[in-house]
């Protein structure tokens, strides 16, 4: 199901399907569940950071992957012997999830790390030197000499 229809920016864009396909792709992990819940931040100029809550998911039973502009992170809990138990009410989730972020072009993950049950990647833009500004220098053209 489509969210919004896009049929007008095709007749005045080229080249940007990719775009328009990326939209509709966020607009529908929107709607999936918000598990594990986590936040985007800041962190400097050209630096990102994504930490998600992660309780109960050791270092070994996550993964992170990154493929071109998409970060998968990953969390296969292994079974840790809860068959015996009976819960009275279970509240920390510890279920298996599937989590993707679309990244901009020359967003690279710098790496990861887990603690305290959070787990911190750290991103950072590396604009290659061709695609940065650069000054053109203005040269003044010589005037001819005057004769007289």
């Amino acid at each position: 199901m489509r969210g919004f229809d896009y049929s007008p920016f095709y007749r005045a864009t080229v080249g940007f399907d990719r775009v328009f396909d990326l939209l509709d792709n966020v607009a529908g992990q929107a709607a999936s569940n918000g598990y594990p819940p986590y936040n985007i931040e800041k962190a400097g100029e050209n630096a990102y950071r994504i930490v998600m809550a992660v309780a109960g998911f050791a270092e070994a039973e996550l993964n992170v992957t990154q493929k071109e502009n998409e970060l998968l992170v990953t969390g296969q809990s292994a079974p840790n012997g809860d068959e015996g138990k009976q819960y009275l009410y279970r509240g920390i989730a510890g279920r298996n999830f599937e989590r993707r972020f679309q990244l901009a072009d020359h967003v690279k993950v710098n790496g990861a790390s887990l603690s305290n049950g959070l787990l911190t990647i750290e991103l950072q833009r590396e604009i290659p030197e061709e695609k940065k500004p650069r000054a053109i220098e203005i040269k003044a053209e010589a005037k001819p000499a005057l004769t007289h």
